[in-house]
């Protein structure tokens, strides 16, 4: 009897160890295939941005002995740096026209792409595509529009009688028109994903509203809005950060003139870093604007509970 045991007992084991072992060579296996995704996002991402903070406290240029400045060059940021404060406005234009029209607009254009007409997925191709265009591309046919003597929108202008102004040379229509650039091209993205979520809602409310005598605008304004509230909130987040992030249209169409009327903070850092070499400052820069991000994004968030409405 107890060699019976003993047997059954030496015939137990390896199955439960296996059992044990199994688990085990699963998560070994997990953490070799994400192993060398989590190493480039150390070398490649989060080790630079540590960096940079410790850059950001030195007057290196990436050729001499840096020397450590502590918080000086935030200090002269906020104290002397009056082509900052410049820039930061710029910026600030920019983000809140973004994110702003290029939602209601982006709305507007999918309650337009969601209704049953025919040919309807040609439209919704022809403002997707601009998304997806070469911004380089985009900057040359948009500088060409609006050249001021021979660009066809001031052509159109003055087939009209009106006069149009220098839209790239003029301090007060420069950024107006990098704006108008940059909602073309992006519009598209906001459009998509609220056609998403139109397309998401449960037809069954739509259609007890009607019975109970709601006109279209109800409709529209107590259902499918608060249930589009939190694709609205996805978008202000990603508009908000891309916007703050805009570099390629600058780049090519004013290089973030005339008087750096439409210069941003990416193309400021952009020219500090690498056509001045202060590597030190454009850190600094690069800080403050991962802070303004961080914080907003954070605020959104604390928001979301009082507008977003998940319930169907």
């Amino acid at each position: 009897m107890a060699n019976t045991q003993v047997s059954a007992s030496a015939t137990d084991a390896p199955p439960n160890r296996s059992r044990r072992e199994k688990p085990r060579r699963q998560n070994l296996a997990g953490w070799l295939f994400v192993g060398p995704v989590i190493l480039g996002v150390l070398a490649f991402q989060i080790g630079p941005v540590i960096a940079s903070l410790g850059v950001s406290m030195t007057n290196w240029t990436g050729l001499n002995e840096p020397d450590f400045l502590g918080l000086g060059n935030f200090v002269a940021l906020f104290t002397t740096d009056t082509r900052f404060y410049t820039t930061l406005l710029n910026t600030a234009i920019f983000t809140v026209a973004m994110v702003a029209l290029s939602i209601a607009i982006g709305l507007a254009l999918a309650v337009l792409c969601n209704q049953r007409i025919r040919g309807v997925g040609v439209f919704r191709t022809l403002y997707y595509s601009p998304a997806i265009t070469n911004v380089v591309a985009i900057g040359f046919v948009w500088f060409w529009l609006y050249e001021p003597n021979n660009g066809l929108i001031n052509s159109v202008l003055r087939g009209v009688g009106i006069s149009g102004p220098a839209w790239l040379s003029d301090p007060s229509t420069a950024l107006i028109a990098v704006i108008i650039v940059a909602l073309w091209q992006g519009v598209g993205y906001p459009m998509v994903i609220l056609l998403a979520g139109l397309q998401s809602i449960d037809k069954s409310l739509l259609e007890a509203a009607t019975v109970d005598g709601a006109s279209n605008w109800l409709r529209f304004w107590r259902v499918t809005f608060p249930l589009l509230t939190p694709s609205i909130f996805f978008l202000t987040i990603m508009q908000f950060i891309s916007s703050f992030q805009v570099f390629g249209i600058i780049y090519v169409m004013t290089s973030g003139g005339p008087n750096n009327a439409t210069s941003v903070l990416i193309f400021e850092i952009y020219q500090v870093a690498f056509a001045q070499g202060r590597l030190g400052y454009a850190s600094a820069m690069g800080w403050v604007l991962f802070l303004i991000v961080g914080l907003v994004t954070v605020f959104q968030w604390k928001m979301e509970k009082r507008w977003v409405h998940y319930d169907s």
